[in-house]
């Protein structure tokens, strides 16, 4: 049972079918809406036979053995890359995954530390090729865990929309494939600097400093969506203070996340008087000081109901969401740590 988890359900799914192991995989009922077929199709392609509810959960994986695959990624997808690497760990033979463009890779800096035969080398342009030996034999090691940019992201859109803001985060994960969000925010005329940039855990991490910016809206076209794709709606929030109007594209992916998370953002936004508007794939924002008054419906997602509550913080009047239980699912301590910095947060009776 992985409660509201897509990375942690999409990742077990491989790493069961590489063991060979008979599972069942469930989640509540916002996970049972999104998509499984992404992961299922790859494994049985390595000889695994799953079973799914219309390419949804609950789906069971029976046991079996698996064998490696060339495998030509359809999306940037590290959810589906890393849970055919994970197969491929128990798989016989030579996993091969195709990557026209690439995505996040904290996998294959991670594997190769275990022991795992894992080689990385460009194909044509921005293209990966990843080639990973299987029955791969690990060893245990001892890890240092980065800041995750993605929940480092609220509290850095926090201080930039709020005046006399002056906030540092240490030891923050700068991948490359990871800090999207924060050259959009530079973009945007954001006061931020990254400092004391170092190595640990085989990933590059920093230092950052933000503080109260007079924001500008910018254009983010569809090739860069990858790479701060988790990021749109706290994004949006800070395109909500900006001056003038930003568009966002290729935000197809958004819609198939813990909720229609595009739809989502739009409403969170119409709620609180922020005008903008939202097509198949786009998104745009026009700026200013959100009114702020409204009710916002989470839909059971920790990333809109986080959005919603910094929203709030510099908005004419105060922003409710209507759960906040969700947000435990990616930053259990959102609201200890944004009340510590200012915030004035409160659980209504």
């Amino acid at each position: 049972y992985c409660g509201n988890s897509g990375t942690g359900v999409r990742l077990l799914m491989g790493a069961a079918a590489g063991q060979g192991v008979m599972a069942r995989f469930d989640g509540d009922e916002s996970l049972r809406s999104r998509p499984m077929d992404r992961i299922l199709g790859p494994l049985e392609e390595m000889g695994i036979t799953g079973e799914a509810q219309d390419g949804r959960l609950p789906v069971s994986i029976a046991a079996g053995a698996a064998h490696g695959i060339t495998y030509r990624l359809p999306k940037p997808s590290a959810q589906i890359k890393t849970a055919v690497l994970l197969a491929g760990l128990g798989a016989s033979g030579e996993t091969v995954i195709e990557e026209p463009i690439p995505c996040r890779d904290h996998t294959e800096r991670m594997l190769p530390a275990f022991g795992a035969d894992l080689k990385v080398a460009p194909d044509g342009g921005e293209g990966r090729v990843i080639r990973l030996k299987g029955r791969a034999h690990l060893q245990a090691i001892d890890i240092d865990v980065p800041g995750d940019p993605s929940s480092s992201a609220f509290p850095i859109v926090a201080a930039a929309i709020l005046p006399g803001s002056d906030v540092t985060l240490r030891g923050v994960l700068i991948n490359p494939t990871r800090i999207g969000f924060l050259e959009a925010l530079k973009e945007m005329n954001a006061d931020l600097t990254l400092f004391n940039e170092r190595i640990e855990g085989g990933e590059p991490v920093a230092d950052i400093r933000i503080k109260a910016s007079d924001l500008r809206a910018v254009n983010i076209s569809g090739d860069r969506a990858p790479a701060l794709i988790d990021e749109y709606p706290i994004l949006a929030v800070a395109a909500a203070y900006a001056e003038g109007t930003s568009h966002f594209e290729g935000l197809d992916e958004l819609r198939v996340k813990e909720s229609d998370r595009l739809a989502a953002t739009a409403a969170l936004l119409s709620a609180n008087g922020v005008k903008c508007k939202t097509g198949e794939d786009w998104l745009k924002v026009v700026g200013g000081r959100p009114k702020g008054g409204g009710t916002v419906e989470t839909h059971h997602d920790h990333r809109i109901a986080m959005s919603a509550l910094v929203l709030g913080l510099g908005a004419k009047q105060p922003v409710m969401i209507d759960d906040s239980e969700m947000i435990a699912t990616s930053f259990p301590n959102f609201v200890p740590l944004m009340s510590g910095l200012g915030a004035n947060i409160a659980e209504l009776g």
